[in-house]
């Protein structure tokens, strides 16, 4: 069976120190058409910038910046 490549981190290879809640745009990217946030296994995050990632969507949901489900 052939070995998948390894996927990068997003945060990591941008050199991001902080993951901005308010930026809705660049949120909408780790999360599914049904509002829900992707797992590290399918987006490569590291588990660092995974915590901080569901942290800021977390609370850009509770401010909306993004929603929390899809009708």
């Amino acid at each position: 069976m052939l070995q998948q490549e390894q996927k990068q981190c997003y945060f990591c290879t941008t050199n991001r120190d902080v993951i901005d809640y308010k930026d809705g745009e660049m949120l909408r990217k780790f999360m599914s058409s049904q509002a829900k946030i992707y797992p590290p296994r399918k987006t490569g995050t590291c588990a660092h910038h995974q915590r901080q990632l569901a942290r800021a969507i977390k609370r850009a949901r509770f401010l909306a910046f993004v929603p929390y489900t899809t009708r």
